[in-house]
């Protein structure tokens, strides 16, 4: 069975390794290094390792789950250790594949991967991108490791995990800003904060389990709330005189050319 060693023990690191202990993988074949590992990864009952490069002697797949900012630190520090025998898995935003292996001074199989907040629920949604260094075998060891946080995409073009950054690893936030803007908007019309966050919160997870669950598209399903000359028509209405799509257009295609231009930094910075 792969050894998997995360380099990083922050929130995101723990999500994985929780999804991997309740998918039933063996807590010995896990292991993480951080300087100042947090309690809930102890809690885990994993083993910590005292430092990076003792890790990736042990590992056969490496997490990279460190800050993007520390990315090329931990990478120039384990560069003496990793091999063709690894598997490189990094969740590490707005850093390219080309310079995760610069930074690594090694030609081994590299998978990049996006995945979401909710993935600390077992709820997230991931892009993955691999290098052609990559074996199909490594690819699913990835997925799979991945698909114990919730549902993964595999994308052959690197440049899609910038779009996949824009839609759903900073998605969360948007549908976060909607419930805001609703409960307040709820609150306005005389209801309780209680009442209004409650009503907002069932109604977004009821809306997001039909669209789930249904083989109808959302259009399909947003029309048949509609009713002609009724409430939801109204409102739907002023939203749309608003340019509520082009709007929502515009905030996605910010957040690409933003996880674009840190991309681009970076590799300057390299």
């Amino acid at each position: 069975m792969n050894k998997i060693g995360f380099i990083g023990a922050g929130n995101m690191a723990s999500s994985i390794i929780g999804g991997l202990l309740n998918a039933g993988f063996n807590a010995a074949n896990i292991r993480a290094s951080d300087p100042s590992p947090m309690e809930h990864i102890r809690q885990l009952g994993i083993e910590l390792m005292p430092d990076n490069q003792s890790l990736a002697r042990w590992a056969d797949i490496i997490v990279l789950a460190v800050k993007p900012q520390a990315l090329q630190s931990a990478c120039t520090q384990i560069s003496e250790q990793v091999s063709q025998r690894h598997l490189i898995l990094s969740i590490a935003a707005g850093i390219r594949s080309t310079s995760i292996s610069n930074w690594l001074a090694a030609d081994v199989a590299c998978v990049r991967v996006m995945p979401n907040t909710p993935a600390l629920l077992g709820l997230g949604m991931s892009g993955l991108y691999a290098t052609p260094q990559t074996s199909e075998e490594q690819v699913k060891q990835a997925t799979d490791i991945m698909e114990t946080t919730g549902r993964v995409i595999r994308f052959n073009n690197e440049a899609m995990i910038d779009a996949v950054t824009a839609v759903s690893g900073s998605g969360p936030a948007y549908y976060f800003l909607l419930m805001e803007a609703m409960i307040k908007a709820a609150v306005q019309q005389g209801l309780s904060e209680d009442d209004a966050r409650l009503l907002v919160i069932q109604t977004a997870l009821g809306a997001a389990t039909m669209a789930q669950q249904s083989d109808v598209e959302v259009d399909e399903l947003r029309r048949r709330v509609t009713s002609p000359g009724g409430t939801t028509e109204q409102a739907i209405k002023t939203l749309l005189d608003g340019d509520f799509m082009q709007l929502v257009n515009n905030a996605v295609d910010a957040a690409a050319r933003r996880s674009i231009e840190l991309s681009d930094e970076m590799d300057r910075n390299t």
